[in-house]
C-alpha cells in the first residue's frame, strides 16, 4: 500500500494520476484523475476503471521488471474523445504510478497543420496546373495563332495574379499571427481609416452599380489602433459586401459609440458593415473566419477570393482585443460588426 506521504504527494501534483497495487486494483486517485476517468475509483480493479489492452500490457511489463512504458489512449465517446499518453512507472514495494497526458490540444493542432498544407498545397495548385497546361499549348498548338494566344495569356494573367493574391494573404495572415499578443497603443483617427477604405474601394462600386453610404458618427472616433491593419479588415469588409451583396445596390458603413460593452469591459466604438444581397445560410456563420472555407468555392475564385480574408480580419480584431460579429439570414442580406476598444 502507498504511504500518506505518498498520497499527498499524488493530491498536490497538477495532472492525473493514479496509484495501482501490484494484483492492479486501484489504491488512490488525485482530482485530476477523478476529472478524467469518474470519481470512485479507489478499490476498483484498473481493468473496470480502464478497458485498454494497450494500457494492460504496459502495466503487465513493468511488473515483470521491463521498466517505464508509455502508451497511446482514446477515452470518451464520439465528440468527446480524449487523447492521453499514459506513463506507466513502478514505486516501492510493487506498487505503481499511472500518469496521465493530455494530448488533444496537440493532436488538433496537428491536424489543423496538416489541414492547412493540404489546403494551400490545392489552392496552388489549381492555378499552376492551369498555367502549364497553357504554356505547353502556346508552344504547341497555339503557337501561330494569334486569337488563341492572346486569350490564354490573359487567363494566365489571372491565374498568376491569383497565386500572387494567395501568397500575400498567406505572409499577411502570419504576420498578423505572430503579433497577436501585441496590441497596438497609438491613437488613430478610425473616422480617416474609413473614408479612405471607401475612396480606395469607389472604383469598384461604381464598377458594381452600388452605393456606398457612410452613417453614424464622425467625429471623436480616436482609438489605439495599427491604421494599416484596420484599414485591411474594412478593405476587405466593404470589398466582400461590394462582391457578395452588391445585389441589393448599397453598401451601408455605420459608426456608433457603445458607453459600456460588457464582453470588451469598457467603451467602444462598433462599426457595421451592411448590405441587401442575398444573404448567408445561417448554418455556415460559425465557419466563415475559418481558413479557406468558402460557402460557394466556385464563385469565391471567379471573384478573386483567396478563402483568408475573414480568418485576417478575424486574427486583426483579436489582435486591437475588439470582436467580430456576423448577422446574415437567406434573403435578408449580410451585417458585418466590429466592436473596437476605445481604451
Amino acid at each position: 500500500m502507498a504511504d500518506s506521504s505518498t498520497i499527498s504527494l499524488a493530491e498536490s501534483l497538477p495532472f492525473p494520476l493514479l496509484l495501482v497495487s501490484p494484483a492492479q486494483r486501484v489504491i488512490h486517485a488525485n482530482p485530476g484523475a477523478e476529472a478524467l476517468l469518474g470519481r470512485g475509483l479507489a478499490g476498483r480493479t484498473l481493468v473496470t476503471v480502464l478497458r485498454q489492452p494497450g494500457l494492460v500490457e504496459a502495466v503487465e511489463a513493468v511488473l515483470t521488471g521491463q521498466g517505464r512504458q508509455q502508451v497511446r489512449l482514446r477515452l470518451g465517446g464520439p465528440g468527446q474523445e480524449t487523447q492521453v499518453l499514459a506513463t506507466v512507472a513502478a514505486l516501492a514495494e510493487g506498487t505503481l504510478v499511472l500518469t496521465f497526458e493530455d494530448l488533444t490540444a496537440v493532436e488538433n493542432a496537428e491536424a489543423m497543420r496538416r489541414d492547412f498544407v493540404a489546403n494551400v498545397s490545392h489552392e496552388l495548385r489549381t492555378p499552376l496546373t492551369a498555367l502549364m497546361g497553357f504554356v505547353e499549348t502556346l508552344r504547341g498548338a497555339a503557337k501561330d495563332d494569334p486569337v488563341a494566344r492572346d486569350r490564354f495569356l490573359a487567363i494566365m494573367e489571372r491565374e498568376a495574379g491569383r497565386m500572387n493574391r494567395l501568397v500575400g494573404d498567406l505572409l499577411s495572415l502570419s504576420r498578423v499571427e505572430a503579433e497577436e499578443r501585441r496590441r497596438p497603443t497609438t491613437g488613430i483617427d478610425l473616422g480617416a481609416v474609413l473614408r479612405g477604405a471607401m475612396q480606395a474601394l469607389a472604383p469598384l462600386a461604381e464598377a458594381r452599380q452600388v452605393r456606398l453610404i457612410r452613417e453614424g458618427l464622425t467625429e471623436g472616433l480616436k482609438i489605439p489602433a495599427d491604421p494599416d491593419q484596420l484599414t485591411q479588415v474594412f478593405t476587405n469588409l466593404i470589398e466582400n459586401a461590394i462582391k457578395y451583396g452588391g445585389s441589393g445596390g448599397e453598401v451601408r458603413i455605420s459608426v456608433d459609440k457603445i458607453d459600456y460593452e460588457p464582453v470588451l469591459r469598457g467603451a467602444a466604438l462598433r462599426v457595421v458593415v451592411a448590405d441587401r444581397g442575398e444573404g448567408i445560410d445561417p448554418i455556415h456563420l460559425p465557419r466563415l473566419t475559418e481558413r479557406f472555407y468558402r460557402i460557394d468555392t466556385h464563385r469565391s475564385r471567379e471573384q478573386g477570393g483567396t478563402g483568408l480574408g475573414l480568418a485576417i480580419v478575424k486574427h486583426i480584431v483579436l489582435r486591437h482585443r475588439g470582436r467580430m460579429k456576423i448577422e446574415s439570414e437567406k434573403g435578408q442580406g449580410s451585417r458585418f460588426l466590429i466592436l473596437l476598444p476605445v481604451s
